[in-house]
């Protein structure tokens, strides 16, 4: 009772929470191992450590919590009460660590391990299926978490180890991102299909400078290129509606309520007619970026050198 109470004292309340966990948890598997044969010789022998080592972590480890796990007599051992509550906890949190290393390591399997892949909204309809399909003709069981967003928020996705590579426009110059230019895309200004422009083959930008136009939203890449371009022909463009999907801009455009720069659709949209915008030059880069100094999985290497090898071959015709 006096060991007790003298480990309570050193140890709260002022212990931090880390701090505890940091003191634990060298020791839980130790403790698992002494609880699962109540001898600690046979327990040091199974896990082929000094006896003396594991008969100081038991110790150790009681004088951390401040509780006795153990009722001992000689080299044998039983559980006390609170030994056999900690030890359920102990052994359900050891479970999990072994869950959470059999996942990270099926995941990095050069066969069959996982690529976290994020993309434009653009590419999800064609590019990125065809891309897959290619791809999973060598590799058919590795798997993919895919993710469609916006440039911005991809990146950040990036940063946060929430993706290994990302698929996007513009491509990114950021000291902390590696990226490689893959492909280019024309864009086209999409009218309505009673517009005044709509018999016209080809357009200067510059003949939409008085139209009222549908654009993504800021910060997505595209309405950046929109913005610039507009600019670039000697306007600013007069925005009406703002989305978060291009199809959703075409059916605005078909609608009679703007018009639009746009990557060309995956199928043809009843409603509406697609110029050749001819000046300035209308396109968008498209690349691959991932972070830089980032290990890559075996899985996530292959696929990396995939897309690198589509260089000027990464959209369908």
């Amino acid at each position: 009772m006096e060991h007790q109470h003298r480990s309570q004292a050193r140890l709260s309340p002022s212990g931090d929470t880390e701090d505890m966990v940091m003191l634990l948890a060298p020791r839980l598997a130790y403790f698992a191992g002494v609880a699962r044969t109540e001898h600690v010789t046979r327990a040091a022998q199974e896990m082929q450590v000094p006896q003396s080592t594991l008969s100081r972590a038991m110790v150790r480890l009681e004088q951390d919590l401040g509780v006795d796990l153990f009722a001992r007599r000689g080299r044998t051992v039983s559980l006390t009460p609170a030994g056999r509550t900690f030890l359920g906890s102990v052994e359900r949190a050891l479970a999990e660590i072994e869950r959470a290393a059999d996942e990270v390591r099926a995941d990095a399997d050069p066969a069959t391990g996982k690529v976290a892949f994020g993309f434009l909204h653009t590419m999800g309809a064609e590019t990125v299926p065809g891309l897959l399909h290619a791809f999973r003709a060598d590799h058919p069981r590795v798997r993919f978490s895919l993710v469609q967003n916006y440039g911005e928020a991809m990146i950040e996705r990036l940063r946060a180890g929430e993706l290994d590579l990302c698929l996007t426009s513009p491509v990114p110059d950021a000291p902390d991102l590696v990226a490689r230019r893959l492909d280019e895309q024309k864009l086209r200004l999409v009218v309505p299909a009673d517009h005044r422009l709509a018999s016209r083959r080809r357009i200067r930008l510059a003949e939409a400078a008085d139209e009222t136009f549908v654009t993504l939203e800021p910060g997505y890449g595209l309405r950046r290129i929109t913005d610039d371009l507009c600019m670039e022909a000697g306007f600013r463009p007069r925005v009406a509606f703002e989305g978060e999907e291009a199809e959703t801009l075409r059916g605005l455009v078909a609608a009679g309520l703007g018009v639009a720069l746009l990557p060309p659709p995956a199928v043809p949209r009843p409603g509406v007619v697609e110029l050749t915008v001819t000046a300035p030059r209308a396109a968008r880069e498209i690349g691959v970026a991932w972070l830089d100094g980032h290990p890559d999985t075996p899985p996530v290497a292959a696929f990396k050198k995939f897309l690198l090898s589509r260089r000027g071959n990464l959209l369908p015709d």
